[in-house]
């Protein structure tokens, strides 16, 4: 089982502990923010399990009906991550609005903030786990996990700092205007995540930090060659797809050109491993004088 599967696996099993304790606290107290705070696990569950498939379905190896592989199934994840969340936003100003219609004193206020606390800090672990290896993996499915996640731990933060205050003030309708506020930021959450992964649906080019390095590699490994034009970059999960015309020499032999190409490949997967690299070679009078100049 691969490193991805497995921190997949792990947020599943993290979601449900925090569900429960959050759960929990909404019991003991009746603070409509502590449910807020619950409702949003609930996604965390689902998201989890919804990026479990998708990295499942993105690992698969490419078959004549997909040549190019199942890499964005992790984007549509992570699209349904997005939509999954905005869901959960609108059900928290729902209960929220009911509460600020007709405040509830919170009960047993000390306990249930303690218990919420706790899931605060497993679910604030967990996301920095999430985002690190989400990156260092290439998988969009566990980053965008790990950053709603870390909304989730601002807003617990938030709300747990609110519950004290309607506490403390005596003021109930805090409470409700504090879910509010939650569900409010949960919903630009959901917004992000979808807009993020709806741009690697979109074929969008590599970041231009990445780019600039492809650029560099071809220029310093095409000697032999007189340029590369047309060079176009996308992504999908972990695969980085790069291809561009390398023009040579007329009197260039297809073992030389293709020595070229080799060495140039070898340089990027060194660099970019999961890359997938096409070129097309052309002779000089195709040649541009744009693009990336062999040095």
């Amino acid at each position: 089982m691969s490193s991805t599967l497995k921190i997949a696996m792990g947020s599943i099993l993290v979601g449900l502990m925090v569900l429960g304790l959050k759960t929990l606290a909404w019991y003991l107290t009746g603070s409509v923010a502590l449910l807020s705070d619950a409702l949003e696990s609930i996604v965390n569950v689902a998201t989890a399990l919804a990026a479990l498939v998708a990295i499942r379905v993105a690992q698969r190896p490419a078959d004549q009906g997909h040549p190019y592989g199942h890499h964005k199934a992790e984007f549509l994840s992570a699209v349904l991550e997005g939509v999954l969340i905005i869901v959960a936003a609108i059900l928290i100003l729902s209960e929220a609005w009911r509460a600020f219609l007709a405040p509830v004193v919170i009960q047993d206020a000390g306990v249930g903030m303690a218990i919420n606390a706790g899931a605060g800090l497993i679910n604030a672990f967990w996301c920095s786990v999430l985002i690190r290896q989400g990156r260092k993996l290439r998988s969009p499915a566990l980053e965008a996990d790990g950053k709603h996640l870390l909304t989730d731990v601002i807003s617990s933060g938030g709300v747990l700092l609110g519950v004290a205050l309607a506490v403390t003030t005596g003021w109930a309708v805090l409470d409700p205007i504090l879910a509010m506020l939650v569900g409010v930021n949960i919903l630009w959450s959901g917004w992000k995540v979808m807009t993020a992964s709806l741009s690697g649906l979109m074929d969008e080019a590599v970041p231009d930090n990445t780019l600039s390095q492809i650029r560099d590699i071809i220029s310093d490994k095409a000697t032999g060659a007189i340029e590369a034009h047309d060079l176009r970059t996308r992504h999908a999960g972990a695969v980085t797809f790069i291809d561009f015309h390398l023009v040579v020499d007329g009197q260039t032999t297809v073992c030389d050109a293709h020595a070229i190409c080799d060495r140039i490949e070898a340089s990027l997967k060194s660099n970019l491993p999961d890359a997938q690299i096409t070129i097309h070679v052309e002779p000089e009078h195709h040649a541009k004088h744009s693009g990336v100049l062999v040095i």
